[in-house]
């Protein structure tokens, strides 16, 4: 083999190899930051985060002292006044709270207010001095991408401050309250939540709180890829409406009904592209019945043998956002509505007379 050739074959070999450790070092720096990342994180948010042990007596038949049953939850500080949020069914039957700080510090805590309609709870702790107390920032949830990383710390089977990631698997669901009402705008994520992680916060990678989270998904009670966190900027309202009055009161409608679905286009020969809320029904003397919404008509058949109802209300849009989904009225009226405030809604109309859209005005109440 010539001197040439060997050289050539050298300095072919030398490219592939310089090739593969430059396509090789991205992806260790990426993940040496992402490391960097998570670490400087937890230690910056730790101290913010606060394990929950909450005692209740439990009275037993005759007159033997109560048991007591102990359970505990996660929390986090959102002021210098030293004010937790936490989820409601953590505290909700305390008869005593014990709070524990990531630099050792106990102290009892008290309730200063619940709200079982999103499972959100304020409690507080009185003889921490402010200079322990490290408030967490809030991000904005209405903000959020699906992908997006983000972190969880908490104390999942009674480990704390443990930290947990993952991605934003979905947004805008909604999941039921300790109440007959939904929690709209939810943040569906595939970070490890199990028991004990409820009320701790669901981070974005600038540390701010998106979330606090709540429930999961498991038919083994831990942990399966599915979990919810109830997005900060209701958090922040209900926190600071708990604060101030101790009970939080929600807008009222006063409608059931679901997403449209083909069968009711294809009925109505509605464009396909057509999002909202069918009104199924409508609760006597409520806002929607002020305003003139219509509950679903009785069910006949087409000559083609299918079923659809008679007559149809769906919602579209309320003061001119538009309104894709029951997630969207539900989220929309807990987040941007108060009791008392005039709402506009627009209507798509299906009946005999055709279609048409309508806008409708209503003043909102608390719910019932």
């Amino acid at each position: 083999m010539s001197r040439n050739h060997k050289m050539t074959v050298l300095v072919g070999v030398f490219s592939v190899v310089l090739i593969l450790v430059l396509a090789v070092f991205p992806i260790v720096a990426q993940s040496q930051i992402a490391d960097t990342t998570f670490t400087d994180i937890y230690n910056t948010v730790s101290p913010s985060v606060v394990s929950i042990s909450v005692t209740q007596n439990v009275q037993t038949a005759g007159p033997a002292s109560p048991n007591q049953r102990v359970s505990g939850g996660t929390g986090f500080v959102i002021d210098s006044n030293g004010y937790i949020v936490t989820n409601f069914h953590v505290v909700r039957e305390a008869d005593s709270i014990e709070v524990s700080f990531f630099d050792g510090t106990l102290a009892l805590a008290k309730i200063v207010g619940l709200d079982p309609d999103s499972d959100l709870a304020v409690i507080q702790v009185e003889d921490v001095p402010s200079e322990r107390l490290h408030p967490l920032t809030f991000g904005d949830s209405s903000t959020l991408e699906v992908g997006q990383t983000v972190l969880a710390i908490g104390s999942p089977f009674g480990e704390r401050w443990t930290l947990t990631s993952g991605i934003i698997s979905a947004i805008d669901r909604t999941i039921r309250g300790m109440t007959e009402f939904s929690i709209g705008g939810v943040i569906q994520t595939d970070a490890a939540i199990n028991p004990g992680n409820s009320g701790g916060p669901l981070l974005n990678m600038q540390g701010e709180v998106i979330g606090v989270n709540s429930q999961i998904i498991s038919g083994s009670g831990s942990n399966a890829g599915i979990g919810f966190a109830i997005p900060s900027n209701l958090t922040q309202r209900v926190a600071q409406t708990l604060i101030e009055r101790g009970y939080v009161e929600y807008s009222y409608l006063g409608i059931s009904g679901g997403n449209v679905n083909l069968a009711l286009l294809e009925a109505f020969e509605l464009p396909n592209n057509t999002r909202g809320v069918v009104v199924s029904d409508v609760v006597a003397g409520s806002p929607a019945s002020r305003a003139g919404l219509e509950a679903m008509g009785a069910m006949i058949q087409s000559d083609s043998g299918v079923e659809a109802p008679q007559s149809l209300d769906i919602i579209t849009a309320i003061d001119g956002t538009p309104i894709l989904s029951m997630e969207d009225l539900i989220s929309y009226l807990a987040q941007q509505t108060q009791p008392g405030d005039e709402a506009v809604l627009t209507i798509l109309r299906n009946d005999s007379n055709g279609t048409q859209t309508l806008e409708l005005t209503t003043r909102l109440t608390p719910r019932p």
